[in-house]
């Protein structure tokens, strides 16, 4: 679908929260300007494109929280260009100048990076079978790999590259200079056996090539000299330039904003205490921090945060087996700033919704239109076509005539729907690939028929006769109303009991589908073949 034109009101009315971070983004970049000296220029003026961040450890392969922070950034970018016009870029930033703290217990060949242990994750060997030159330069490409599978528009920044090319060179420059303000912030933070050696300055040894995490002795802010011990005690005269030293973290992380001058970039709420520290840094270094905020992180199925190292989540391989990236993207978009249960039961619900959200879109318009998620999700162009059916009907579809049999479940929605274009049948054959794989892992092994109560084999039988006697030509309407008839006729005061036993008894499951689309579906006689199996079953 091409992108649909609106006005300047329609763009100003949106609520979404994307575009109300584009706002505080743009109260950012008017307070600089509002700041500058008079004749001076700055990005508000628009003489660069405002920058964008995202952050990633080189320490292992990118995550379902990558896709997260880069799609939730790339909504407020979109956003905020809807609201300014104004030219922007997004930069994903690899800590790969990191030392490596501690040896993964997932990785191959594991006692050839030993040695390497607190070197520069780009002076740490390829434990891989691949031609990378480095465990770092491996993660990097499958961070780019990863990002370009999604389509998004980036630019991709490696920290070795940038402290060896000189181009952090004068952020270094400033720290010494700012140096007692620096460690003023951080000091108070640290335990006092942390304060005896805390730098935020760290050495790259010159003969180990190790980062070293030792005090600065001494230091001349004009030429970038320090002196330090190296590891074997002996008194070291150094440079920050040119990658021989990094920062530290906090203070690596504001040295960054500065260096690049990024305008925003967001986080996990388990970082807030750290945008503080490096918001304070950043302003003793004489800059203004990003705009952004902390995301909240996400909870598994006992509502514990979910950690890499425990793998208590959901991978985003995973996600994508069951159900769309558009859906995944959809997860990502809605309440970031609360903490959400990521595991697999919310899988069908999330795509379902997304479809709904692109139907909805094609029939809003001004700042409703802006406000569904569908717009955020492709960038202002959601596609036309819609599924003729649900993914919950296409998993009780699977469900009714076997996780093995996609042609005949194709049968079904094309007899259901046969006005529908191939671009939505298209959509339909992807669905029909995530629910057989949803429902072998999740659903059938989990299915528990049991024996109907009196009154409900009563209301079954009868509600067989009716699907037979209306036949296939009836509506779903008629089907749906047929269903609710036979569980008042026998006396059901909560007709959500009566379901609920049709559901346990028919298809071995607390919950299932509206029974008239379903048995508008499957057929009616089909339908209550099912029921006549159930009651048969015991």
């Amino acid at each position: 679908m091409a992108a649909r034109n609106f006005t300047r009101e329609d763009f100003e009315a949106a609520k979404a929260w994307p575009f109300a971070e584009a706002r505080a983004l743009i109260k950012r970049l008017e307070k600089i300007e509002a700041a500058a000296p008079a004749g001076s220029t700055s990005v508000s003026t628009g003489e660069r494109p405002v920058l964008f961040q995202t952050g990633y450890g080189p320490s292992g392969p990118p995550h379902i929280g990558t896709f997260g922070e880069v799609v939730r950034t790339t909504m407020v970018r979109r956003a905020f260009e809807a609201l300014t016009g104004r030219a922007t870029k997004l930069i994903c930033f690899s800590d790969d100048m990191d030392g490596m703290r501690k040896v993964p217990p997932q990785l191959p060949n594991r006692d050839r990076l030993e040695p390497h242990l607190q070197k520069p994750l780009t002076s740490v060997p390829n434990p891989f079978d691949t031609d990378h030159p480095s465990f770092a330069h491996h993660n990097n490409a499958a961070l780019r790999a990863f990002l370009d599978r999604f389509g998004f528009d980036y630019d991709f920044y490696s920290a070795t590259e940038r402290y060896r090319s000189g181009a952090f060179d004068a952020t270094m420059l400033k720290v010494l200079e700012h140096y007692d303000a620096v460690m003023d912030i951080i000091l108070p933070t640290l335990g006092a056996d942390r304060r005896e050696t805390y730098s935020p300055i760290l050495p790259i040894s010159p003969t180990s090539g190790r980062v070293l995490y030792v005090p600065i002795l001494e230091f001349d802010p004009a030429s970038g000299r320090i002196t330090f011990e190296d590891e074997d005690g002996a008194r070291t005269e150094g440079s920050v330039l040119g990658g021989q030293a990094k920062l530290q973290w906090k203070a690596d992380w504001a040295g960054r904003w500065v260096a690049l001058g990024v305008d925003y970039e967001m986080s996990g709420e388990d970082l807030t205490e750290s945008v503080r520290l490096s918001s304070r840094i950043a302003r003793a270094l004489g800059a203004e921090p990003p705009a952004g905020f902390n995301y909240q992180l996400f909870l598994d199925e006992e509502g514990k945060k979910i950690s890499k190292t425990k793998g208590n989540g959901i991978s985003i391989d995973e996600w994508l087996t069951y159900a769309s990236s558009e859906s995944l993207a959809l997860f990502m978009f809605q309440n970031p700033k609360a903490a959400k249960k990521l595991y697999f039961d919310i899988i069908p619900k999330t795509a379902d919704e997304y479809w709904s959200h692109v139907e909805k879109f094609a029939a809003q318009d001004g700042a409703r239109a802006l406000d569904n998620p569908a717009w955020h999700i492709h960038e202002g162009a959601p596609p036309d076509a819609t599924p003729p059916v649900s993914y919950g009907m296409l998993l009780t579809l699977v469900s009714a005539v076997g996780s093995a049999d996609a042609d005949l479940i194709r049968g079904f929605v094309r007899k259901y729907r046969p006005d529908a274009d191939e671009i939505a049948l298209a959509e339909v054959d992807r669905m029909i690939a995530h629910a057989r794989a949803y429902f072998d892992r999740f659903v059938a092994p989990n299915k528990s028929f049991r024996a109907p109560t009196a009154a409900e084999r009563a209301a079954l039988a009868a509600l067989s006769r009716a699907y037979r006697a209306l036949g296939d030509g009836a509506s779903e309407d008629d089907f749906q109303t047929a269903t609710f008839t036979a569980g008042k006729d026998e006396g059901f005061e909560n007709i959500r009991d009566w379901f609920r036993g049709l559901y346990e008894v028919v298809f071995g499951q607390s919950e299932g589908p509206r029974m008239g689309p379903f048995a508008k579906i499957y057929g009616a006689a089909a339908t209550a073949d099912l029921i006549d199996e159930a009651l048969a079953r015991d």
